[in-house]
């Protein structure tokens, strides 16, 4: 067979040459130079295979607030609202609003159990939604029936033909930060991430219009959002979100390829791109805004992890400052590696020396004590960044020496799910410690990206990631992109345990079904507080400290 390759599955299927030369013959393309574009990525093939033409009708929704995208938009013709702040409620995006049972209600719960698991009122099934003209992935969208009232009920931008919009949120993988809606008829090129990227590589035109965005929107937040930088006065703050520079290193859609590398530790180590080498000369402070970098040190012929950094850490602060202190070049003590995806926002040097170092006192060592910890206590780390359990904020951890299998968990999960468990109890194992199947709610949730009407999301308390059941399609996205099987697409049925039946089809009716770490129950987790031995926790794995520790 032959090695697969990048556009062996186009983003359009559709797009012909016809369309490819509309494209290139408008404003917003015509003046990139093609020739700039290397051999293995033109720009007429990047056009043709990682972008679609989509249409919508007035009234679809065309990316909701809080969404996961991994891709762009550029008008072609109609118009668009941008809905500011305070935004959509949540149940016109296709999300449940939070609710909180009471006390009687969660009594209630003890004789409404049903024996029949995952049933549904019929009515309730399938959420209300359409196809949209045009639409090549041919998904259901969420859409909103009244524009008038909508607007005349909230604040709005307008947006036009030749508006690009979604960048950010695609290139930093981070939520979108407004809803958006057709106002009129539109069509829209959807650019994936990856042709989003290229183009913005190897056209300044693009690079300038995007960096600029970014600078106005969301860097200047970000840079007083990071704690070594918020005492900083304003002059200070501007000359950085003036010169920072913007990186990404690792596989944006990593996802796709860790369920194979993760059988490989060597395998998945050889795969995380350099970002800083131990032994050279720093060229400026690295701030991670979203994704897990490791960090390293040499020990014999290998490397040994000290700590991951996720959004928010910062690398290379302490060769930076001595070498300021001292007048001294400084090499870098450690060296820093992408896991999986990391986006990175690099502060020059000369900019740290003139506005930073003279503003803050001396930082301390960051890895000093990653360094000195004994090397037996390595192995923990290890196995958590390689198995990328990093990223979980409520994963579920049972102590196997005090674990009698009794399976209390697994009922009373089942129980506060009509029926039917939302975990499996086996998973990843180390020493005594099991991470179960279980929902992580993951610091990086990829299940989002892709849901067509926005019913896997963030709850608006705590950041549970939730599905709402009223609007899954039952389409399969989340549970195929979680990369630790944690979603299950479950077959529904009526009250008498008969399976609900797609009417067009025949086939049956699905629904995405994971751990909602039991959102909306008065006394949490259902799992933790049966377990009789107290031998199952919930975790956040950005906490070394708490691991093994009771709740």
């Amino acid at each position: 067979m032959s090695r697969p390759q990048r556009w062996d599955a186009p983003f359009g299927p559709d797009m012909t040459d016809a369309a490819v030369d509309r494209l290139l013959a408008r404003p917003e393309f015509a003046t990139i130079r093609a020739g700039r574009f290397p051999s293995h990525a033109p720009l007429r093939e990047i056009l043709r295979h990682d972008t679609r033409l989509v249409r919508f009708k007035a009234g679809d929704l065309v990316v909701r607030e809080g969404d996961y995208g991994s891709s762009a938009f550029v008008i072609l013709s109609g118009t668009l609202r941008v809905v500011l702040t305070p935004g959509l409620p949540r149940e016109l995006l296709g999300r449940r609003p939070a609710r909180r049972r009471g006390w009687w209600q969660s009594l209630a719960q003890l004789w409404r159990s049903r024996r029949i698991p995952e049933v549904r009122d019929t009515p309730r099934a399938a959420p209300v939604t359409r196809a949209s003209d045009g639409d090549t992935t041919m998904l259901r969208r969420v859409f909103l029936q009244d524009v008038p009232a909508i607007l005349d009920a909230h604040k709005t931008a307008v947006l036009t033909e030749g508006a690009l919009f979604g960048e950010l949120a695609a290139l930093g993988r981070v939520p979108r930060t407004a809803t958006m809606f057709a106002e009129t008829d539109a069509e829209l090129l959807e650019i994936r991430w990856q042709g989003l990227r290229e183009i913005r590589r190897f056209d300044e035109g693009w690079r300038r219009t995007i960096d600029e965005h970014y600078r106005a929107n969301a860097l200047r937040a970000h840079l007083r959002a990071t704690p070594l930088l918020a005492n900083l006065d304003g002059p200070a703050i501007e000359q950085l979100t003036e010169h920072t520079l913007f990186e990404t290193y690792g596989t944006f859609d990593w996802h796709v390829s860790y369920k194979r590398l993760h059988e490989e530790p060597a395998a998945a180590a050889a795969h995380e791109p350099l970002i800083a080498r131990q032994g050279e000369h720093p060229d400026g402070l690295l701030l991670i805004r979203a994704g897990f970098a490791r960090v390293t040190a040499k020990l014999g012929n290998g490397q040994r992890t000290l700590i991951y950094l996720g959004a928010g850490d910062h690398y290379g602060i302490d060769e930076l400052y001595a070498a300021w202190q001292t007048g001294q070049p400084a090499a870098l003590e450690t060296s820093l590696t992408a896991v999986g995806y990391v986006d990175v926002l690099r502060v020059p040097t000369h900019i740290l020396e003139k506005n930073v170092f003279p503003q803050i006192p001396p930082p301390p060592r960051r890895f000093a004590a990653a360094a000195a910890r004994p090397l037996a206590a390595d192995g923990l780390l290890e196995w958590l960044v390689d198995e990328r359990l990093i990223n979980g904020t409520r994963a579920m951890l049972i102590d196997l020496d005090r674990c009698t299998r009794c399976d209390d968990c697994v009922r009373a999960c089942g129980a506060t799910h009509g029926g039917n468990p939302r975990f499996l109890r086996a998973g990843a194992t180390r020493d005594h410690w099991m991470v179960t199947h279980a929902c992580m709610h993951c610091a990086d949730p990829v299940c989002m990206i892709g849901c067509p009407t926005g019913a896997i999301h963030r709850a608006e308390h705590g950041g549970v990631v939730v599905i709402n059941d009223d609007t899954c399609v039952g389409c399969g996205t989340c549970a195929n992109s979680c990369p630790y099987d944690n979603i299950v697409m479950s077959v529904i049925r009526d009250a008498r345990g008969a399976v609900l039946l797609d009417a067009a089809d025949r086939e049956p009716i699905l629904k995405a079904t994971k751990c909602d770490l039991c959102e909306g129950q008065l006394a949490g987790p259902a799992c933790v507080r049966a377990c009789p031995h107290d031998a199952l926790q919930r975790v956040d794995f950005r906490d070394l400290a708490a691991f093994g520790k009771p709740s």
